[in-house]
């Protein structure tokens, strides 16, 4: 006696060992046994074996039409036994009565079971829907499929190009778009953004990374909504100075200048110029709004996104032969360099020139300024006496104004030259933190936070305040407080209102001390609040994207120049710090080394991805022993 079963879900057949009142005791064909409730056993046979049941009945089953199936039975619940006697027109073979049964069972939107072979029809209507949610779902994988096989060809589909974006940074994976790039990916054995760049979707690495940030940061684009550009205020005196300013070459947002006038009777008034964008910009306009969404000018190297539209900034930045409004703070230093006394003023300056790090440094550095600057060089006066003034302010607060003895290093990207890894030639320029130039912008910035910081104080207003107490972390605050870190009593960020946004607040603040109007920000209340919040966390997130695209640029340009070999000092354990470049890598291959020792390391591998560098160690460099130099910036040849 053989029987046909269900077991958790699936059909099995066997031969009866023994029957007891409630189980039968069951031999599959594999030889296993099997304890089975009676009450689950479906059909009893003689003839076929159960596997030669099963295999007959399975290849009949596939040949009933379920549709007709559906017509042909009847609306009340029915044995499958039953449906098979009427089918047939007589009692049906074990085989045509199994087949039946697995027919209906792999037909569940036709037939819903009722119990263990027991089913009804399914109502008309909600045939036809699950029906047309086949039909869907066919068609979704039919798709899935094409698009699959696109991608494998090294084609882009359509409908992934058209939500690009969201499929690259934020992948949902319910969609068929995602589903049909993932499956390619692992085809390919290969990551989605490695796979969409092979096919064009991408235009190079550096775009995938700057795609991603812009993404996250600015969902809605980087395109400045529609908006007026503000008029200059015509109410202005015009200050008697000829102003100049010190800034990076790429620097269009020019905040701050400098001017030098000799005092009738001896020394000097000196004037410290910030943009005043503040003068065309109120709170809650259109263009405040778009600088508080931005919350900070984005940099980056090769790029940057600006806080205000370029036509704005152009308006109010303090170009050479223009003369546009200021907040100014002048300082009356007499002739050994003493303060002695202090003005702030709103006024148009006349802007003489715009003078570049670049050109400037190599005649005004620290040797230059022990011999003796030389004649020729642009402002020498000026330069030299906002110099001298900035050590003894340097002094008075008894902390160093710039960090020393640690290395910035100056990113240059050139656009007009595609390497193999696409657009843009990297150049890496290192250049010690300190240098004299870098102390004399410091200091004035350090002095006029102070005073204005002190200004909105002694007004009792509220201002946006970087404070630090002793032993403890830089963070904003809505009051004066001391910033220990620079042996400052306060500290308001005002001198950089073109480029962040607590600056902008800061100088809506302190325009209304000079011109005796009501502050826009008259009480620490929420709205203080809110914007501090947005700043800190936008500024991270910026600060954080600068780090992440230098080190790309930094695998950029171990690529372009083909570097084999690097060296640099351990930090501790495995980590080293790479020399010639900002990067800190963990090199596991690292023997216990003290920290401070020079290695010398084989460059394994480089992932613009995933911005990956596999360093292998390969030998301990010797106190005072020579290494290979790095390329030679300035003579290296592009192909």
């Amino acid at each position: 006696m053989f029987v046909l079963f269900e077991d958790a879900g699936a059909f099995k057949a066997g031969t009866v060992v023994s029957e007891q009142e409630t189980t039968l005791h069951v031999e599959l064909p594999s030889g296993r046994r099997l304890k089975v409730k009676r009450n689950a056993v479906l059909l009893r046979f003689d003839e076929p074996p159960p596997q030669v049941l099963l295999d007959e009945a399975q290849a009949r089953a596939e040949a009933l039409d379920v549709d007709f199936l559906w017509e042909v039975c009847g609306e009340d619940e029915f044995s499958f036994l039953d449906f098979a006697r009427e089918y047939h027109g007589a009692e049906p073979s074990a085989v045509d009565a199994a087949a039946l049964l697995l027919r209906l069972h792999a037909a569940p939107i036709y037939f819903h079971r009722k119990g263990k072979g027991r089913f009804q029809k399914a109502p008309p209507e909600i045939l036809q829907a699950a029906l047309a949610g086949l039909e869907k779902k066919r068609k979704r994988q039919e798709a899935i499929e094409r698009m699959r096989d696109e991608l494998l060809a090294g084609q882009l589909p359509g409908e992934i190009a058209a939500a690009l974006p969201q499929i690259l940074y934020r992948p949902d994976r319910n969609r068929p778009e995602t589903q049909a790039l993932e499956a390619a990916s692992v085809a390919l054995r290969c990551s989605t953004a490695q796979l969409l760049l092979s096919v064009g979707a991408i235009a190079s690495t550096h775009d995938y990374h700057f795609g991603r940030f812009v993404f996250e940061a600015f969902p809605d684009g980087l395109d400045f909504p529609e908006h007026a550009v503000p008029a200059l205020p015509q109410d202005l005196p015009t200050a008697d100075v000829e102003a100049f300013s010190i800034d990076d070459l790429s620097t269009t947002e020019i905040d701050d200048a400098f001017s030098v006038s000799p005092r009738p009777g001896g020394g000097w008034r000196i004037g410290v110029h910030i943009a005043a964008p503040a003068l065309g910009i109120s709170p809650g306009d259109t263009i405040d709004a778009i600088a508080r969404n931005r919350m900070s000018t984005v940099y980056m190297p090769g790029r940057k996104i600006t806080m205000l539209p370029p036509a704005v900034v152009e308006r109010f930045t303090l170009a050479e032969g223009h003369t546009p409004p200021a907040l100014s703070l002048y300082l009356d230093v007499d002739a050994s360099l003493a303060i002695q006394g202090m003005e702030t003023r709103l006024e148009r300056v006349p802007i003489a020139a715009n003078l570049r790090l670049h050109a400037l440094e190599p005649f005004f550095n620290e040797e230059t300024l022990q011999d003796a600057l030389p004649e020729d060089l642009p402002w020498r006066t000026e330069l030299k006496l906002l110099w001298e003034l900035a050590t003894v302010l340097e002094a008075g607060r008894g902390k160093a104004s710039v960090a020393q003895n640690q290395m910035d290093y100056i990113f240059h990207v050139d656009w007009a030259v595609t390497t193999e890894d696409g657009p843009g030639w990297v150049t890496i320029t290192p250049r010690p933190r300190g240098a004299p130039i870098d102390k004399l912008v410091s200091e004035f910035a350090i002095l006029t936070n102070q005073t204005w910081g002190r200004r909105l104080a002694e007004h009792d207003l509220p201002g946006i305040y970087r404070v630090q107490p002793a032993g403890g972390k830089v963070r904003m605050a809505l009051a004066a407080e001391s910033h220990e870190g620079l042996g400052v009593d306060c500290y308001a960020w005002s001198s950089s209102p073109l480029r962040r946004y607590v600056d902008l607040v800061n100088q809506m603040q302190l325009i209304a001390t000079v011109r005796g109007t009501p502050a826009p920000f008259p009480e620490r209340g929420p709205e203080l609040l809110s914007i501090v919040r947005q700043f800190e966390a936008a500024y991270l997130s910026y600060q954080e994207f600068q780090r992440h695209m230098e080190r790309y640029w930094c695998l950029r340009w171990l690529r372009q120049h083909r570097i084999a070999r690097l060296c640099a000092t351990v930090l501790r354990d495995d980590l080293v710090r790479c020399e010639r470049l900002p990067l800190i890598v963990k090199v596991p291959s690292l023997p216990p080394l003290d920290p401070g020792c020079r290695v010398e390391l084989e460059v394994e591998s480089t992932e613009l991805i995933d911005l990956e560098l596999k360093l292998r160690f390969r030998r301990l460099i010797g106190p005072g022993e020579a290494t290979e130099a790095a390329p030679d910036e300035s003579t290296t040849t592009v192909q």
